[in-house]
């Protein structure tokens, strides 16, 4: 493919937070591609932390669906006069800016009409491909190597500073912290808060670990219910921005989370991550690297529904087992030199 004279370039991913993430390996490749190009890059304003500073972009372009306009969107993008455009989203939305926007080449997946938006189709694998390859076959289409494959999320010195100042007000300085996240975009993407107090009180009686509980917009009371309901003590993080909630997650030792975006955040920056599933697949959503797992309730014929409202209760959730869970957690544990069960611990729930 003939890909001279690409002096600017920009990449949409509008939403949602670990869809933004998955895609930033796009950004690097990209770059070592067309090292002396403008890169830009489209999102949600919610989003906007998740590449906001990302060295191997030159700006981010935010789009608020409940205030801004389509049409105020497009005419921002063909000012700009991007060369190539590579929509990873390609909903009707992303698909209408890049048909507008003049550029040369535009890349994006064919679903129904939104193909008619591209002039460099991206075949859409099927199967069990993770995100990120999904992703990154844009760049196979248009015969750029790719080499970079681990997300990067950003971390400013002030979010930075703002995570130590508040692990060292709560005494957790230089103490084996684990981070347990209930939160998730779909109520069937969350497991119990029960069974994370229960699993709690467990990975600090097992491990002697400090526990927090991480909670983002609308999610403080899930938080305080599972500190209030743990035995051992837990602390519960402050109101943060993204990117504070990042820094916070940097000083775990592990995160153990429903699907969702701080999962993905704890991934890319190499927290060994325990991801728990059951809507979705954790083969194509899971926490991306080799020093992270996941867990699901094996027993059920219905995982991977993909369904955000459940008939017949949420039992892939529900019926997923502490016992299950620890034990995955036991696993993954087992990885890291700087966790080991402390002595006499007790192995009941």
């Amino acid at each position: 493919m003939h890909l001279e004279n690409i002096n600017r370039i920009l990449v949409i991913k509008l939403r949602a937070i670990g869809d933004v993430l998955l895609s930033t390996p796009v950004v690097q490749n990209l770059h070592d591609r067309f090292p002396l190009a403008k890169i830009d890059f489209v999102t949600d304003k919610f989003a906007a932390d998740v590449v906001t500073g990302n060295p191997w972009l030159s700006s981010v372009l935010t789009f608020d669906r409940k205030h801004d306009s389509s049409v105020g969107m497009i005419r921002q993008v063909r000012e700009k006069k991007y060369d190539l455009i590579v929509d990873l989203f390609s909903n009707p939305r992303s698909a209408i800016i890049t048909g507008l926007s003049g550029a040369r080449l535009r890349a994006g997946f064919p679903f129904r009409w939104r193909k008619y938006a591209y002039n460099i189709i991206i075949p859409p694998r099927a199967g069990d491909i993770h995100n990120i390859d999904f992703n990154l076959d844009a760049l196979r289409r248009l015969d750029i190597p790719v080499s970079h494959f681990q997300p990067y999320f950003p971390l400013d010195s002030r979010s930075v500073q703002f995570a130590d100042d508040w692990l060292h007000g709560h005494n957790l300085d230089g103490k084996t912290v684990v981070g347990l996240n209930p939160s998730g975009g779909w109520y069937t993407k969350r497991w119990g808060l029960e069974h994370y107090a229960l699993l709690g009180d467990l990975i600090s009686e097992r491990y002697g670990a400090s526990i927090i509980v991480l909670w983002g917009p609308g999610e403080e009371d899930d938080a305080r219910h599972i500190q209030e309901h743990m035995k051992l003590p837990a602390s519960v993080i402050p109101q943060t921005t993204l990117s504070q909630l990042g820094a916070i997650i940097h000083r775990c030792a592990f995160i153990v989370s429903n699907d969702s975006g701080p999962m993905h955040i704890a991934a890319s920056l190499n927290i060994p991550t325990l991801g728990i599933f059951g809507p979705t697949n954790p083969r194509q959503q899971g926490p991306y690297g080799s020093g992270n797992h996941w867990v699901r309730n094996e027993e059920l014929d219905c995982l991977e529904c993909s369904l955000t409202s459940c008939p017949i209760g949420n039992i892939c959730m529900t019926q997923l087992r502490v016992e299950r869970v620890m034990d995955a957690f036991t696993s993954l544990a087992a990885q890291s030199k700087n966790m080991q069960p402390a002595a006499n611990h007790s192995k009941e729930v």
